[in-house]
Formats: structure tokens, C-alpha cells, sequence
């Protein structure tokens, strides 16, 4: 189930991320979330917007992302071409604990429904999240750079 993040889920999200940076590190993606992405202040402000959710099985949080829909600044310039123009929605900060099964899926089959077109972007390490991206039907478009200047491959796709 994917519901909106509330205050109170706080440590469980900060858990997950904990998981998710020591599975990149282990993965050979040490540098896209480092030891302290996403900050505890993102977080929190992206609850304060609703735009913050949480996957949760049995009662137990097992994912977390954002889902924002709107102008992504960082995809305003690519080095390559956006597929489609329109309303779209992102989804950032994209983290599993390893504990469930289908979590990208659940939070995608989620995030399509509040806006059918979804674009993504992920590190170039990042070899498991460009399987789950492609997996799912995404097509590449480029490459976007962040605020920090580092690069980062962007997908997009409409959802029917």
C-alpha cells in the first residue's frame, strides 16, 4: 500500500534511506546519495508539500519516494530530447529497505494514476534503478545534471 508520509514515519523513512545508501555503496554506486541524501530537512519538507509517500506491507514501511508533479527545474535543460510535452510528474528519492518485493512497481502504479505522465532520472552507477526504470517501460531521453552539477540519466513515459 502507498499512502502520504506522515511526521510520525519519519525514522522508518530515515531507515530506509540508511538501507538504500549502504546497498548503493555495496552495488558500486557509492556517490549518488553519499552518506547523508536526502537530507532529514527534504524529507520533511516534502511532507509539509504532500508530495512525500510511504510503501507499506504488514504495517511496516518498506519504501519511500517523492512524487511531484509539476516543472522539474533540473529537466529544463537535456542533453537530448524529452519524448513528450505536457503535464508530467517526478519521482525523486526513490528507496527500498530489501525487505519486500515490487515496491518500484507499487510506487509507480501510484504515481501514474495522480498523473500519467512520469519521467525519473538516476545516477549512471545506478545499474539497479536503470533495470527497474527500463523494465517498466521507460524510454531514455538524456542526460539531465542536478544542482550539484553532476549528471543523471533521464527517462520518461506516458502511462494509458
Amino acid at each position: 500500500m502507498i499512502r502520504k508520509a506522515a511526521m510520525e514515519d519519519l525514522d522508518a523513512i530515515l531507515e530506509v534511506y540508511k538501507i538504500a545508501r549502504q546497498y548503493m555503496k555495496d552495488t558500486g554506486n557509492p556517490t549518488q546519495w553519499g552518506d547523508d541524501y536526502p537530507a532529514v530537512e527534504a524529507i520533511c519538507e516534502h511532507m509539509e508539500n504532500g508530495d512525500m509517500y510511504v510503501a507499506e506491507r504488514n504495517n511496516n514501511i518498506c519504501g519511500a519516494f517523492a512524487y511531484i508533479v509539476g516543472i522539474e527545474h533540473c529537466y529544463n535543460k537535456i542533453e537530448g530530447q524529452w519524448h513528450f510535452d505536457g503535464e508530467y510528474g517526478t519521482i525523486h528519492m526513490m528507496a527500498a529497505n530489501g525487505t519486500e518485493k515490487g515496491v518500484f512497481a507499487e510506487a509507480l502504479e501510484f504515481s501514474k494514476c495522480i498523473c500519467p505522465h512520469v519521467r525519473i532520472d538516476t545516477h549512471p552507477n545506478n545499474k539497479t534503478m536503470q533495470h527497474l526504470i527500463l523494465k517498466y517501460g521507460f524510454e531514455y531521453c538524456g542526460i539531465i545534471y542536478v544542482s550539484d552539477g553532476s549528471p543523471r540519466y533521464a527517462y520518461e513515459q506516458i502511462f494509458n
